[in-house]
């Protein structure tokens, strides 16, 4: 019996799916009944809070632009879940996804293994990929490090983490070192490790692990690279940097004709028709970079937010940090059970701000740039995938 996408999708978002548990044990057990197919691949591993998705794009664009066969993994999507698994940047087709869903969860519930949706989709991508004999993979880890199900891979060419800051502090630790601490433990023996910051948790694990730890500045030119935002530069720097430490060989040209074409949907977009920014800032410190690249790229235009978020978010200090008195304020509340009301959003906000029934009632004009932030999970509520192509 054949299975369509849409059935693919109800069971990966039914009851007793769709949830968060870490750990290693039940994404390891499913593996080892499909033969283990993580282990033979090979992998670029990325952690951090902010810039994860970016470094990824720039890496698989390289390698891709280089010859390699190159696989992707990301979360997470904005309209279908086929976005998540890509090899050399085409998505997986909805036969192949809802083919090996099904196959993984009947595997999975033969042998009374309880799976939740994120850990069916690492299982999925990890045996599309090493079906396609994929020569190198970009694996961007879920949440945390240590115990997300990313992690249950052995070794990696290179692992980087992004900047670290205050997000998921009800799973990773109230603190930047605590939660570095859990970014860390992607971290394998004798396996590099690449990373802008010297938080004493990376440093130990590298240490424990004989690591090559490489600190690197964020001084790359970003001119050729398609993708805006001030924060892309250390992001950049970050994928170059893991580049020429595993693949030397490959030319500064072919890096600079990839870099033109990296695509990353919602991370500071400019639709230029629209005078429209979609960006997926989701906590403080995506927010404060989303400022600096406002005030830097356009200084001295009106602007109006069309603002949602979960509720476990910190959205009180993310709306202190990007409004001001004179903007334009839209709250939305989208279709999530965790999403805060237009309400809840105002009684935490000091400025007056109005409720968005519908993005066709707005008029877009030259004078006033529209910023869409605060949830990915908005995004596909609110704005057509022909925005992202």
């Amino acid at each position: 019996m054949s299975h369509s996408y849409n059935d693919a999708k109800a069971l990966l978002t039914s009851q007793g799916k769709f949830y968060i548990n870490l750990g290693l044990e039940r994404i390891a057990a499913v593996l080892d009944l499909l033969g283990n197919p993580q282990d033979k691949l090979k992998f670029f591993h990325i952690a951090g809070t902010n810039g994860k998705g970016s470094v990824c794009a720039i890496l698989a664009e390289i390698l891709k632009e280089s010859g390699k066969k190159t696989g992707l993994y990301t979360s997470p999507h904005l309209f279908k879940y086929n976005e998540r698994i890509k090899i050399n940047g085409e998505d997986i087709s909805d036969d192949d996804f809802a083919e090996l869903v099904f196959d993984i969860c009947k595997i999975a519930d033969e042998n009374k293994i309880h799976l939740t949706e994120f850990e069916i989709l690492t299982a999925v991508a990890f045996k599309y990929f090493a079906d396609n004999d994929v020569d190198v993979v970009v694996l961007e880890t879920g949440l945390g490090g240590r115990f997300d199900a990313t992690n249950v891979i052995k070794e990696n060419l290179c692992a980087i983490i992004t900047h670290i800051d205050l997000d998921h502090t009800e799973r990773l630790g109230d603190t930047k070192d605590k939660i570095a601490f859990e970014k860390a433990g992607i971290i394998k023996p004798h396996c590099p490790i690449v990373t802008c910051e010297g938080y004493e948790a990376i440093k130990d694990a590298a240490d424990k692990n004989d690591s090559l730890l490489m600190m690197i500045a964020p001084f790359e030119d970003c001119e050729n690279l398609s993708l805006k935002g001030l924060y892309q530069q250390e992001n950049l720097s970050l994928a170059l940097a893991a580049i020429r430490l595993v693949f030397p060989e490959i030319s500064q040209d072919t890096i600079q004709n990839a870099l033109k074409n990296v695509h990353h949907p919602a991370r500071f977009q400019v639709i230029e028709d629209k005078n429209l920014i979609i960006d997926g800032a989701h906590n403080p410190n995506g927010i404060i970079s989303l400022r600096e690249s406002l005030d830097f790229y356009y200084p001295n235009k009106k602007r109006r937010y069309i603002f949602g978020c979960l509720k476990n978010k910190d959205y009180k200090k993310m709306m202190s940090l990007i409004f001001d008195k004179n903007d334009e304020i839209y709250f939305y509340h989208f279709n999530n059970p965790n999403s805060c009301t237009a309400a809840e959003l105002q009684a935490a906000c000091e400025y007056k701000a109005k409720e968005l029934k519908s993005f066709k009632d707005l008029d877009f004009n030259s004078d006033t740039m529209t910023i869409i932030c605060g949830s990915f999970y908005m995004l596909n509520e609110l704005v057509s995938p022909d925005c992202f192509l």
